[in-house]
């Protein structure tokens, strides 16, 4: 776990990386034929994923109840989309309830830096919370905004309102492109990398994204539930 900033040799490469890495709008939109074909794709894998899942999403429904019986199921949160929308992003509940509202007495104790809060041993998590986050299984309600088109099955995380208001212009890239289930940070270092490594990912994904680039992070990422990385 990172829990410490960038020394001053990280931070003159991330810098450098930022002069060399500059995505425009124009070079995403020219790809109409890979974004057609990731909007089908993305809808269709995501229903039939729904129907294949549902003993998973039934038992864990049940467990979230029976381990707090009075919090909801289903957690929706306000997340930013592309070119800045808002939109409800939904989950499994793996928190108890009102955990947003607790968050700010645990900002200084956050384990990695820059715009994201990670927290290993964060005190808002249930019991049945840490097994479903572990297994990514908190994240399979997202599916569904997937097929209202808020989300693809591949793409940059979608951050939250106060992370971006800390981006600089430069991260601010990640919000060209529809946000994602899972992605390069996801599949690769996940909890290792700070948020500047993070952004970094997400970046070199919009520029190599492609049909078959997808598909390989999908399956890296069915991988990864089966076989968990440091995921908490």
């Amino acid at each position: 776990m990172q829990t410490e900033g960038h020394g001053r040799g990280d931070f003159q490469h991330y810098h450098s990386l930022k002069s060399n890495n500059t995505i425009s709008k124009d070079q995403i939109e020219k790809r109409v034929f890979y974004h057609f074909f990731k909007r089908f794709f993305d809808g269709l894998l995501s229903i039939i994923a729904i129907i294949l899942l549902i003993p998973i999403f039934v038992i864990t429904a049940i467990l979230i109840k029976i381990d707090d019986p009075n919090g909801p199921i289903i957690y929706s949160q306000i997340r930013i989309g592309k070119d800045g929308h808002p939109f409800k992003m939904y989950k499994f509940r793996s928190m108890v309830i009102n955990a947003d509202r607790k968050l700010k007495v645990l900002l200084d104790r956050n384990d990695v830096d820059g715009a994201m809060f990670k927290m290993k041993s964060d005190p808002r998590v249930t019991r049945v919370g840490r097994v479903i986050r572990k297994y990514s299984i908190d994240e399979l309600p997202q599916l569904i905004n997937v097929i209202k088109g808020d989300m693809s099955l591949v793409g940059p995380r979608p951050p939250l309102r106060w992370e971006i208001k800390k981006y600089t212009e430069y991260d601010k890239q990640r919000l060209l492109v529809i946000p994602g289930c899972t992605g390069l940070w996801q599949v690769g270092e996940r909890n290792n990398v700070g948020f500047h490594e993070m952004v970094e990912l997400d970046l070199k994904y919009i520029r190599k994204a492609g049909i078959l680039f997808d598909f390989y992070i999908l399956i890296k990422t069915i991988t990864i539930m089966i076989f968990p990385n440091n995921a908490y």
